[in-house]
């Protein structure tokens, strides 16, 4: 196939280029370093860009941004993509409210081109939106809990599982990226439903791994896993550290991108998360990286919590592995915090 990724250089698109180019695909990648943009120095991706061009065959790399539109149009027009991979992305929930235009103009709008570019030039190809979690806003946090010792979890047992799809999108404080990321959100869904085009979209929980260029605002293992290893205060926002989330590994995002691209449900909607099992709260994520690297971290609690930020988040993962039964998570909590403790030093920031 010819694969287009958006955002090749950060963290889940640098794991689709180097497994599609494995696997024998051509990957055109873009990515423009915005990352650095939003977060500076630390949030720079360009040492990732050069990973794979080391290591992959048929890996094409374009800096064009996917605001502009003529770029857009014109890289669409000289390719026939069959696969288009979308992470490219303004990531940060509290960043967002620092540059809302930016912010929209990169997701919503971004998104937007990206989508009518696939329908006017390959409109056969299979799409895959990576959304987030943040589009439910605070409604998850209406699910009834319970502190325990070290965490919050839910209180009724019909919510082991965690959220599902079923959960609202409006009426519920989100941040502004989480409002832009539901707003593209939405326009996938209508691009798979509405035109009949194969678009899936992945609202994503915790996505992690090595190839992440760790900052405060973004990637919270990854800084976790950073702070500790190289010194440095870390913050903890509200809560009492005991906010859970459930964290995936981007070889297994990608491996879900995979199995949904060989029988694309036109307009679907999908949590991607590691589950239960690879959930974690901040207290207990801090012990566990203490312990991997001998080191204590210094950290600080701060009393008020995030805006729209979740108290407990799980991926209810049941609705994707049903339609998607080959697919299942091959990295546990502790293999992922192992290989990022592992890899400190390979990998920049």
């Amino acid at each position: 196939m010819k694969i287009l990724v958006t955002g090749s250089s950060g963290l889940i698109g640098s794991e689709a280029v180097a497994h599609f180019d494995a696997k024998g695909h051509e990957v055109v990648g873009v990515d423009n370093n915005m990352r650095r943009v939003f977060f500076g120095e630390a949030g720079d991706t360009l040492w990732n860009l050069e990973r794979l061009k080391a290591t992959t065959k048929r890996f094409r790399h374009f800096a064009a941004d996917i605001r502009d539109r003529q770029a857009v149009e014109e890289l669409f027009e000289a390719h026939g993509f069959e696969l288009i991979v979308h992470c490219a992305a303004q990531p940060s929930h509290d960043k967002a409210r620092e540059i809302p235009l930016l912010d929209f103009e990169v997701n919503a709008l971004g998104t937007m081109q990206l989508l009518e570019a696939t329908r006017r030039y390959c409109r056969d190809a299979v799409f895959v939106f990576m959304s987030t979690n943040k589009v439910y806003g605070e409604a998850p946090n209406e699910i009834p809990m319970k502190e325990l010792d070290t965490r919050y979890d839910y209180a009724r047992t019909e919510d082991f599982d965690g959220v599902n799809e079923s959960c609202r999108i409006d009426r519920t404080m989100h941040s502004l990226f989480g409002a832009s990321k539901a707003a593209a959100d939405l326009a996938a869904q209508e691009y798979g439903r509405y035109f009949g085009m194969k678009v899936g979209v992945f609202r994503g929980g915790c996505l992690t791994g090595p190839a992440h260029s760790a900052v405060e605002l973004h990637g919270f293992l990854s800084y976790l896993v950073k702070m500790t290893s190289i010194g440095g205060t870390y913050s903890v926002f509200g809560y009492s550290g005991k906010q859970v989330r459930d964290n995936i590994h981007s070889y297994d995002v990608v491996r879900a991108i995979e199995e949904f691209a060989t029988n694309p449900r036109p307009g679907e909607v999908y949590n991607l998360g590691g589950g239960r099992k690879n959930s974690v709260s901040m207290l207990e994520a801090i012990a566990k990286v203490e312990a991997l690297t001998g080191r204590k971290l210094d950290w600080r609690y701060i009393e008020e919590a995030r805006k729209g930020d979740h108290i407990c988040y799980i991926s209810d993962m049941g609705k994707f592995k049903k339609d998607y039964p080959k697919w299942e998570i091959t990295r546990g909590l502790d293999e992922i915090l192992q290989e990022m403790v592992s890899g400190r030093g390979k990998a920049a920031g």
